[in-house]
């Protein structure tokens, strides 16, 4: 693509409006409810400038910069999955016809009640959430069926990456090979550069509407000095990564230790409340439901988010929840993310993004309970032997 390029504080605007004149609607990052949310933004004024987040085992909290960046935090709660795989979102829908057949128009079924626009463009992607779009992708459009809606979301979408700068206390993106430093799965690639007498960014392409659009931001070639702060960035954010995980450790771990008695501590603890798998921008678990009008004249088939948290996502019938307990379902959960998703979609289903540690209300840590279970050769059990679910 393109030489780097540098695009001045106060021009970054443009891009802005260059995405609206393509049609696009802009979403990405903005303080909502005191929580750096992905919502519609117009301009830069509504990006988190001098805002950053504080980030623990179930805490988080936002706080001022010394500085202005625009983003200079880590990651909310949501993530690009929430445009991939809508929450709430209207797949077919039918009307009675005088004669009694039923009409199908379900191309006026938009996903979502408020109307969710198909052309979006998101700016402030990470590279967790790059892997993650990715992973998501395979699942949802790999098959043999792939929903066209969903399709030609993912053909339209415009993606405006940000390199981190700083890493989040509860990332481990490098243990998954997810981060920190963006390689691909960007239209543009942003790298925020600031200091007392500068503000910049330093503009990749690596597509061509990713050249069509920066061509029309007023832009300026990078300096060497400029290039190596650059690659700088992301290799800052790495020292700082704490946590860890063994990715190619853990899978056959797991197998080996399905009746591991840290599956009961780590029960006694969870609520089952499905936070996790609610800001996983990798867990697509929904459910169907089929809805009639009280005339009995209309009827639509709506898919929402579910999770294998909840009881009654393991419903069979005849036999009830195949996961009644919340031991089972946590070694559900875990053992499908960092094991069995290898099996059946060839990847990790786990990017290292830290969200599950974060919003879970007990704090409970995915890299905490890993190494719980690898010490069974090293030491101790926690807990005592668990029962069969």
């Amino acid at each position: 693509m393109t030489d780097d390029r540098v695009i001045a504080r106060e021009d970054l605007d443009a891009l802005f409006d260059a995405l609206h004149r393509c049609g696009y609607t802009v979403v990405g990052p903005t303080v909502r409810d005191s929580t750096i949310r992905l919502a519609e933004i117009a301009g830069t004024r509504d990006l988190p400038a001098g805002v950053t987040d504080e980030q623990e085992a179930g805490r988080y909290r936002l706080a001022q910069r010394e500085d202005a960046a625009l983003f200079g935090f880590n990651l909310g709660p949501d993530s690009l999955k929430r445009w991939q795989l809508p929450p709430d979102r209207t797949v077919w829908r039918a009307r009675r016809k005088p004669d009694g057949e039923l009409t199908d128009f379900s191309t006026d079924a938009r996903s979502g009640p408020a109307g969710m626009p198909d052309r979006i463009a998101y700016i402030g992607a990470r590279a967790c959430e790059l892997h993650a779009r990715a992973i998501l992708e395979r699942v949802l459009l790999g098959g043999n069926h792939p929903d066209p809606e969903l399709r030609e979301r993912a053909d339209a979408l415009i993606v405006i990456a940000v390199q981190c700068g700083e890493a989040g206390p509860t990332c481990f993106c490098a243990s998954m090979g997810a981060g920190p430093k963006v390689t691909s799965g960007y239209d543009i690639l942003l790298t925020e550069l600031l200091d007392a007498d500068h503000h910049v960014f330093i503009a990749a392409t690596g597509s061509v509407r990713g050249e069509e659009l920066l061509a029309e931001v007023p832009t300026r070639r990078a300096g060497s000095e400029e290039l190596a702060a650059a690659r700088a960035t992301p290799a800052r954010a790495a020292e700082q990564i704490q946590r860890k995980l063994d990715a190619d450790w853990v899978k056959e771990l797991l197998y080996a230790h399905l009746e591991h008695p840290e599956w009961e501590s780590v029960a006694q603890r969870c609520l089952t409340c499905g936070n996790c798998t609610m800001v996983c921008p990798t867990c697509f678990c929904t459910s169907v439901e089929d809805v009639t009008d009280l005339t009995g004249e209309q009827v639509e088939r709506r898919q929402q988010w579910d999770s294998c948290f909840a009881v009654d996502h393991s419903y069979m019938h005849g036999g009830g929840p195949a996961r009644q307990s919340a031991r089972s379902r946590y070694r559900q959960w875990m053992t499908h993310k960092l094991a069995s998703w290898d099996d059946q979609f060839g990847t990790s289903g786990c990017v290292g993004c830290g969200r599950c540690i974060t919003w879970c209300p007990v704090g409970i840590d995915i890299t905490e309970e890993a190494q719980a279970i690898g010490a069974v050769t090293h030491g101790p059990a926690r807990a005592t032997p668990a029962k069969e679910d």
